[in-house]
């Protein structure tokens, strides 16, 4: 390993099918020119589409796994995915709050999947906010979670109303976000960036139709912790990684009844 090779570490759930999770993770980091970190917070036995049961970590060796990783590593950004409950949520802002000069963190709240089925239980959800949400320097919620984290009466069905939801949200949590707009069934796959000082940025795409995706918040996400790891301001690094996960969806592998996403250096 290069000594100019920066150092990202992911924080989140074991996916089986390895579309999603740590392993969606480390090929995004790894084909990014990153190396990747892993302290895992649960085992999922699913496949795109079906989640059929999770095993959560003990809470302890999730927080020695994140311990031992910043005593031994120079690590240059950190990721959080799927955490699952509140102790585990917890153990993570015990250690994460404890490092003096914390790397950017991108936290991609992992709430709901794309097949509908809950990833996190209830009590989490007060920890996300009070906890983590107050370290990050990026959150990235899907529609859903959009939703579920604001008091916004129904899903947002347009660009505007995305944003309208979004501003409430910057307003609560202060801190940056990132609205992904891939589900609104609209021409162009348009994201938008609020940031912190109030600015805005937003990022669009042709909507890609027909393609069966799975893992795509995480490998966007992941895009961004590498690039922000490279030093990339964040606009710089969600323009990249916009590209990144445009390209992997374009170019994603296909079976008889599944897909994956194919990452490759931009």
């Amino acid at each position: 390993m290069s000594n100019h090779t920066p150092i990202v570490l992911t924080i989140a759930g074991s996916d089986c099918s390895s579309g999603a999770g740590i392993q969606a993770d480390l090929k995004t980091f790894t084909s990014l020119g990153c190396y990747g970190l892993t302290a895992v917070t649960c085992v999922v036995a699913e496949v795109p589409g079906q989640v059929i049961s999770i095993q959560s970590v003990n809470p302890d060796i999730v927080r020695d796994q994140i311990a031992i990783l910043f005593e031994t590593f120079s690590i240059s950004a950190v990721k959080t995915g799927m955490l699952f409950s509140q102790a585990i949520v917890n153990a993570i802002a015990d250690v994460l709050e404890s490092i003096p000069q914390l790397p950017p963190l991108v936290v991609d709240p992992v709430m709901i999947a794309s097949s509908g089925d809950t990833l996190l239980e209830p009590d989490a959800v007060e920890a996300y906010r009070e906890r983590l949400f107050p370290l990050s320097t990026l959150i990235t919620p899907n529609l859903d979670e959009l939703y579920f984290l604001s008091s916004a009466i129904k899903r947002p069905e347009s660009l505007h109303e995305m944003k309208s939801v979004g501003q409430e949200l910057l307003a609560k949590t202060k801190r940056s976000l990132l609205l992904k707009g891939g589900h609104l069934n609209i021409e162009t796959a348009t994201d938008l960036l609020l940031l912190q000082d109030g600015t805005e940025h937003s990022f669009s795409a042709p909507f890609l139709r027909d393609v069966e995706t799975h893992g795509t918040g995480c490998t966007y996400a992941a895009a961004i912790t590498a690039y922000l790891a490279q030093g990339d301001s964040l606009p710089e690094a969600v323009f990249k990684a916009k590209k990144v996960i445009t390209n992997a969806i374009a170019n994603a592998y296909r079976w008889n009844q599944v897909s994956a996403l194919k990452v490759t250096l931009q």
